[in-house]
């Protein structure tokens, strides 16, 4: 599955081979474009910050927790997602198109892109490294409980499981159940038990340390 020898020009020479590790394939067409003036580095370093730190998926947790304190925000996000993440100003590139589905006990929603890797970077950030694995993508559609089973999700048996593939032309995020325990947290505080992994639909979004629930 991770056979890299087609990827390379017809080399016998090991030397001459481009290293595996795909972020050391990464750096060199980054010093590459540098070098030809086509990208600033500044800029560069800028943009994998943004979406490494300051965004990961720290905005659409906030997406997450104003709907689960404003149930008329709630209604404008499934309605029509991308106006309503439009409002807290977390559009941009590879998420001009969102849709949100919700979780509720008897559904659970899922999100793969079985096509490639699409991923809506503005409100989760950079996408994992399983997420675009040939394996996710593919087994996600085809036995998607057992995936949730591996990443320590067991649903019970009357919830039905949705897969939802995400495209160029729209991308998809899950909107966790709010856990119990909750009621008298603010929204900041919400959004920061909201993860990564429960937008995508892989987890659901523990209760709070100390909770009963």
């Amino acid at each position: 599955m991770h056979d890299h020898r087609h990827d390379h020009h017809h080399h016998d020479h090991d030397h001459q081979d481009v290293p595996p590790d795909i972020s050391l394939r990464v750096k060199a067409l980054e010093s590459l474009l540098v070098e030809k003036g086509m990208v600033d580095a500044a800029e560069l370093d800028e943009i994998v910050d943004s979406f490494e730190n300051r965004i990961g998926p720290r905005n659409g947790a906030q997406v997450v927790a104003r709907a689960w304190t404003d149930s008329a925000f709630r209604q404008r996000l499934l309605a029509d997602s991308t106006a309503a993440i439009g409002e807290l100003g977390y559009l941009g590139g590879q998420g001009e198109h969102m849709k949100v589905v919700a979780n509720t006990p008897a559904v659970h929603n899922l999100v793969v892109c079985t096509l490639c890797s699409c991923y809506p970077w503005p409100t989760l950030g950079l996408p994992p490294t399983w997420y675009k694995s040939s394996a996710y993508r593919a087994r996600a559609v085809i036995e998607p409980r057992d995936v949730l089973r591996e990443f320590g999700l067991q649903l019970e048996d009357n919830v039905e499981v949705r897969v939802w593939d995400s495209t160029a032309e729209v991308r998809y995020l899950v909107l966790p159940e709010r856990p119990g325990g909750t009621e008298d947290m603010t929204e900041e505080e919400l959004a920061a038990l909201v993860t990564r992994d429960a937008m995508i639909g892989v987890a659901r979004v523990a209760a709070p340390q100390g909770s009963d629930s």
